[in-house]
């Protein structure tokens, strides 16, 4: 980031706090303390919450990971996934899609940055921690402002004003809520997801499985350590009971998902054992968070909890690094003028993010057969394009959206 504030202004240093100490959370926090802005980081968690899924980091964001200069680090931590074979009941491989790891072309289903998010989340915080204030245990509970500040209550009782608050606070984002009450931001899929993770057997590789069972269910088991393997279960169904488990106890989230998996077939006796006494255990609604605005007076949102772009769009993280990049850099060219700051983020931004939201839900169901048929037939299709290596029908299989960011500064 190159400073830009013209010679005749006075450099403000601002007092900034960022809601979130996830990804998006510290990636602002790193560019603003960077540039001696005096940022403060609030999470409600009690400790860094560096657990989570496998992600990928695609086009955009590693180069944003470059210019953080954290790219040795990330390479580091990668997950070893060699690709993507399509099993049957019996475990047989029906076509497989390997990762492309040439540095040329798009990728495929598999990246060639995959790392699991609770080392990236770690490798932002130690790249943070000495410049960057971090608060656990405490949350923002209420919220107001001015033309000059923001004043904020936590939930611990105390209160502080700043010149600037960003909600970096995730698809669910609290700040979000309290920006822009009553609106309803979410996109539904009509798809859901659990994830977890379980003991690794000698069987389980570094080729990601994914099967298919009737009735739009999807069991997908990859491995990312010497001992533990990921799985994950995907449901193609629009209820109110599907959406509203997400918020229940975690013992009602896992009965939910036994209950709709238990005759699916494959390995689910050993999956559904495994479940019963994992500690890590996540459930979600496969939403995409679509707003006209991404701000209101001096409190702005990055990441998802601005643009969510669902975990099959690919970009996730990726759209988070980038837009905590842009974010940072607008409000650095117009430090004394916020408003104009936050009006160039979105200017910069809204074709990238209009690009990696583009995601069709029907395309998405359609990968989620009803039957056991369709089933066989996307097996078939998916054959093909391996054995003919169609690189335009591979792609299509593909969840990397490049998007269009230019913020049109070095």
């Amino acid at each position: 980031m190159k400073e830009s504030v013209p010679s005749d202004e006075k450099k403000i240093s601002l007092k900034v706090l960022v809601c979130g100490a996830g990804i998006a959370g510290p990636a602002v926090a790193f560019w603003l303390a960077k540039s001696g802005h005096k940022v403060t980081v609030v999470e409600r968690f009690p400790t860094l919450r560096a657990t989570g899924a496998q992600i990928d980091l695609r086009g955009q964001g590693i180069e944003t990971v470059k210019r953080m200069g954290l790219l040795p680090e990330v390479q580091s931590k990668l997950v070893d996934e060699l690709g993507v074979a399509f099993v049957d009941a019996k475990g047989r491989v029906k076509a497989t899609i390997m990762a492309n790891t040439s540095g040329k072309g798009k990728q495929t289903l598999t990246s060639e940055y995959e790392i699991m998010r609770g080392d990236l989340v770690k490798l932002l915080f130690d790249k943070t921690k000495e410049s960057v204030t971090y608060l656990f245990n405490k949350s923002v509970d209420q919220i107001s402002q001015n033309e000059e500040h923001v004043d904020v209550s936590f939930s611990d009782g105390t209160s502080d004003s700043f010149d600037l608050l960003i909600g970096a606070d995730g698809q669910g984002s609290r700040i979000r809520q309290a920006l822009f009450p009553g609106i309803d931001p979410y996109r539904r899929m009509g798809i859901h997801m659990a994830y977890y993770f379980i003991p690794k057997e000698d069987d389980d590789s570094n080729i990601r499985q994914t099967y298919m069972a009737p009735r739009g269910r999807m069991i997908m088991r990859r491995t990312h350590s010497d001992h533990e393997t990921q799985v994950y279960f995907t449901l193609r169904e629009s209820s109110e009971e599907a959406s509203s488990i997400h918020r229940k106890p975690i013992d009602e989230q896992k009965h939910f998902w036994a209950k709709r998996f238990a005759d699916s077939g494959w390995q689910i006796t050993r999956f559904l054992t495994g479940m019963k006494t994992t500690e890590n255990f996540y459930s979600q609604e496969v939403v995409q968070v679509q707003l006209k605005c991404w701000s209101k007076g001096r409190v702005v949102l990055v990441g998802d909890a601005a643009h969510c772009a669902s975990p099959f769009s690919g970009m996730g993280a990726s759209g988070s690094l980038v837009g905590a990049y842009v974010l940072a850099d607008e409000i650095e060219r117009s430090v004394n003028d916020l408003p104009n700051a936050f009006q160039r983020y979105e200017a910069v931004m809204r074709p990238f993010v209009n690009e990696i939201q583009n995601v069709s839900p029907l395309l998405l169901r359609l990968g989620l057969p009803q039957s056991a048929l369709a089933i066989r037939i996307f097996h078939l299709v998916t054959q093909i394009a391996h054995t003919l290596k169609v690189p335009e029908l591979v792609a299509r299989f593909s969840r990397e959206r490049d998007g269009k960011w230019n913020s049109g500064h070095s």
